[in-house]
């Protein structure tokens, strides 16, 4: 029996594919899992995994490390929750392909969608790509912590292809949607994993204008579905318009890109407040389709609220749009801490309303009974009792008042929660039958983008701690959370060399204590290029984690091993 470089001795075995636990060693040989049983030999290395879970690395759909992939070898916050596995080019924004002289335009696109500040980008960015291909091949020199594989985006398909014309969303002649179509069948000839569009009305470029790949046409988008299925694989990625009267339309060009195709499609499904049953109208209105044994249009959802951590290290809190606020807004901390414990300025501000229209957004964060403090283990589904309302009505102030006090705790370090999707029935029930549709699959985590506001890409750690062990509710089983973030994540992207514990696949692996695995608050690092500023979120728990069988984390440090490599599917 050849000798082991690796073996794993002892630990519970959950190998993605749902069933039950085991135990059982492992051993790994170049960077594969050679056997898994009592007697697999010794090993040139061996750690005692007992008590442990043994899980597949965990397989991220849908993030944005678009450019951090390029500026840096380290993909966290992902990689800290045992991630070993991410897909770029999602909502159909990055960054090629793309001409020199529209890498400012690409950049506002990314700005305003997922919240990277520009100067962030400018930085890093090296550009040193063109076409998409290329954009690969600068990609396949670079090492992570992290495999990386990638979508084309549609947005900048579109501009490439299109120029100006494309930026200002005209409608495509033929001869556009041609030259699309050969892109796209370009970049899948180079290994790109799909195809990824956004429709969201809420999807804007950073000056305020709609993003190039908002409502194009549906045959454009039919023919470059086409396209993907001409390759014989891949996937296809959408953001609909699904709380708008856009619901029909989208649905039924969701169903025509994957009908002509014969490829699968993920589209991102949530609750929302102003129509709080919507989820299931739409997973019922696809239900035919996807029991036609057509290729399915599978939801894309999320274990928790998505929600924006507000504070006065962050992009955003209820006072962003006071002018008092904002006088002070970018100052330094400790600064801002200062003045805001200064009584007659608390006084002026909690007494100003905000004097410029809100987004949005910004108009959720005085949402007072929808508000919660995040304490320093976060609680992601708290109790209508734990609102920024109940906590003032209980102790005799004002809810303003209340947040302001808050905020300052922690030397302004402290956090609030404010759910935006998955919380309009103030519970976690919903987003609990979206995961156990059989037409849906776990993610949305947004890794490397808004930074500054959002820190959803730790949700593997609330699957594995909240969903299978602390919730009072209706929990997960420990096999069904890790199916979910590692073998059908896979499965759907037709990589089929990880997601499993099966002798001849990959050795991504996890080791973690699931007892002691807690999952810490968010905050603030400042780490990006030219010192941008981004929330952070680590959790203990994590043994160790290993890609291709290399650790990359121990006990939740950084190894400093890179053994992460571009993806390109065969």
């Amino acid at each position: 029996m050849v000798k082991a470089d690796l073996v794993i001795r002892g630990g519970t075995i959950v190998d993605g594919q749902g069933g039950d636990p085991f135990e059982a060693d492992i051993a790994i040989v170049d960077g594969r899992i050679a056997r898994i049983g009592v007697d697999v030999g010794r090993g040139r290395e061996e750690i005692d995994a007992r008590g442990l879970l043994v899980t597949p690395g965990f397989v991220d759909v849908h993030t944005h490390y678009d450019g951090q992939v390029t500026w840096t070898d380290s993909l966290v916050p992902s990689t800290d929750h045992g991630v070993t596995t991410v897909v770029i080019g999602n909502c159909g924004v990055g960054f090629a392909p793309c001409r020199p002289e529209d890498r400012e335009a690409l950049v506002n696109v990314m700005e305003g969608v997922e919240d990277i500040p520009e100067a962030v980008m400018a930085k890093g960015l090296p550009w040193n790509w063109e076409s998409f291909p290329d954009y690969l091949k600068s990609l396949e020199a670079r090492a992570w912590d992290a495999d990386v594989g990638a979508y084309i985006p549609h947005s900048p398909l579109r501009v490439y292809a299109m120029g100006q014309r494309g930026l200002d969303r005209e409608p495509a002649t033929a001869a556009d949607v041609a030259r699309m179509a050969q892109l796209v069948a370009e970049g899948m000839a180079a290994g790109a994993l799909g195809f990824a569009t956004s429709r969201s009305l809420v999807h804007r470029r950073g000056d305020g204008a709609f993003i190039p790949s908002f409502q194009a046409d549906s045959d454009e988008l039919v023919a470059i579905a086409r396209s993907v299925g001409d390759a014989g694989r891949g996937v296809l990625q959408m953001i609909p318009n699904l709380d708008t009267a856009d619901w029909a339309s989208d649905l039924d060009l969701m169903k025509r890109m994957t009908s002509t195709s014969g490829r699968p499609l993920t589209y991102s499904l949530a609750q929302w407040s102003t129509d709080p049953q919507g989820w299931r109208r739409t997973m019922d209105a696809l239900a035919e389709h996807n029991r036609s044994g057509a290729a399915p249009v599978l939801a894309q959802v999320f274990p928790r609220p998505m929600g924006a951590m507000c504070g006065l290290s962050t992009s955003a809190n209820a006072f962003s749009h006071c002018a008092s606020y904002r006088a002070i807004a970018d100052r330094p901390l400790a600064e801002k801490v200062a003045i805001m414990r200064d009584p007659a300025f608390r006084a002026r501000l909690i007494a100003e309303e905000p004097d410029e229209t809100p987004t949005p957004l910004h108009r959720l964060l005085r949402t007072w009974d929808n508000i919660y403090p995040l304490g320093a283990e976060p609680d992601y589904e708290p109790s209508p009792d734990q609102s920024i309302a109940a906590l003032a009505g209980q102790r005799g102030v004002s809810p303003v008042e209340l947040v302001y006090d808050l905020m300052l705790e922690q030397d302004g370090h402290a956090l609030i929660l404010m759910p935006f999707s998955n919380y309009a029935e103030r519970s976690l029930n919903p987003a609990l039958a979206m995961m156990r549709d059989p037409y849906s699959i776990v993610g949305l985590g947004d890794g490397g983008a808004h930074y500054g506001i959002i820190c959803d890409a730790s949700y593997p750690t609330t699957m594995l701690a909240y969903w299978t062990r602390d919730r009072a509710g209706e929990q997960l089983t420990i096999p069904a959370a890790v199916k979910a973030l590692s073998a059908d994540n896979a499965d759907f992207l037709g990589l089929r060399d990880r997601g499993r514990l099966k002798p001849g696949l990959k050795a991504d692996i996890n080791l973690i204590d699931h007892g002691a695995l807690h999952l810490h608050a968010p905050h603030v690092v400042h780490d990006l290029p030219g010192g941008g500023r981004r929330l952070a979120q680590q959790a203990t728990g994590y043994r160790a984690t290993m890609v291709s069988g290399v650790i990359t984390r121990r006990d939740g440090a950084d190894t400093g091993a890179r053994p992460g490599r571009l993806i390109r599917a065969a």
